[in-house]
């Protein structure tokens, strides 16, 4: 029987959420050269339709958009039964106390704020997929 070869194995997907074109493509970008695979959301909406069809194994959501938001989208993902193992990374420009401990409050796994480094970024993600 042979052994499956590395490019078998499929690179972890991630959802990433913001309102803003320009950093969905950053993180994109930056994912994919992390080897990640990449699929991107406008808003907290269309994030659960793409987390419900596509099944991410984490999701980095940005907190203020139009709709639904990144705290209600959260949310809802813990709602749902099959949706409530996806990793959430909040990752939003709101850097005070009280965002970090609603994001907790709501479910996120983990809080960065903007502007985050890419190496910082890729540590966290890595860290959260271990747990998962």
């Amino acid at each position: 029987m042979p052994q499956s070869s590395r490019r078998d194995v499929k690179p972890p997907l991630i959802l990433v959420v913001d309102d803003n074109l320009d950093a969905r493509e950053m993180y994109c970008m930056y994912l994919r050269h992390e080897g990640f695979e990449c699929i991107e959301a406008a808003d907290g909406a269309e994030a659960l339709t793409l987390a419900r069809e596509q099944q991410p194994v984490l999701v980095l959501m940005d907190a203020t958009m139009p709709g639904v938001d990144g705290w209600q989208a959260i949310q809802q993902l813990r709602a749902e039964p099959a949706l409530r193992g996806i990793a959430v990374v909040m990752l939003t420009a709101h850097a005070f106390e009280e965002h970090r401990r609603r994001a907790e409050a709501v479910g996120a796994d983990a809080f960065l704020a903007k502007p985050v480094l890419p190496d910082e970024l890729a540590r966290h993600i890595r860290q959260l997929l271990r747990l998962v």
